[in-house]
C-alpha cells in the first residue's frame, strides 16, 4: 500500500516522503493517528500545506535549536560536593544534575538525553562536557566540582 506520510515516523519515512509500506502496518497504524494518508492524486494535493507547515515548524525547530547551543557553548557550571580522599565525590554528578543547571541558564529547558556522559562525574575537578541537542546542534560546558566546605 503506497502513503503519503503526514510526519515523521522514525524507520518508515519523513513528512512528505511517499513509501509502500505493509497494509497492516498502513491501515491499522500509520492511518488511524494521522500519521500518513493513502497515496491518491487528490490526497497528495492536499497534504502539500501541511507537509510545507511541518517542514517549516522543523525549520524553526533546528534554529532554535542552534541558538541554545551557542548560547550553552563555553557556560561553566559549579557544583559543590562533599569530598572524600583523592578528591573522590561522595555521591556523583549525574546528567539529570548537569541538564537542571542549564534549564536554569536559558529559557529553553534541556533534557538529562541531551548531556552526553558515559558515566557519572565522580572526582572533584574541572570536566567538558558534550551537550548533543540535535544532529547538528550541539555545545561543550565545562563542568567544574568544588569541595564542599564545612560552613556550607
Amino acid at each position: 500500500m503506497k502513503v503519503l506520510f503526514l510526519k515523521d515516523v522514525p524507520g518508515s519515512g519523513e513528512a512528505g516522503d511517499v513509501k509502500e509500506v505493509a497494509r497492516g502496518y498502513g491501515r491499522n497504524y500509520l492511518l488511524p493517528r494521522g500519521l500518513a494518508v493513502e497515496a491518491s492524486p487528490g490526497a497528495m494535493k492536499q497534504a502539500e500545506s501541511r507537509i510545507q507547515r511541518e517542514k517549516e515548524r522543523k525549520a524553526q525547530e533546528a534554529m532554535k535549536l542552534e541558538m541554545l547551543a551557542e548560547r550553552l557553548q563555553g557556560q561553566e557550571l559549579r557544583f559543590k560536593a562533599r569530598v572524600g580522599a583523592e578528591d573522590k565525590l561522595f555521591g556523583s554528578i549525574t546528567a539529570a544534575h548537569i541538564a537542571e543547571k542549564l534549564s536554569k541558564l536559558g529559557d529553553t529547558p534541556v533534557d538529562k538525553k541531551h548531556v552526553v556522559l558515559e558515566r557519572p562525574l565522580r572526582e572533584a575537578g574541572s570536566h567538558d562536557v558534550p551537550i548533543k541537542l540535535s544532529s547538528s546542534a550541539g555545545a561543550t560546558v565545562t563542568v567544574v566540582i568544588e569541595a564542599e566546605t564545612e560552613e556550607s
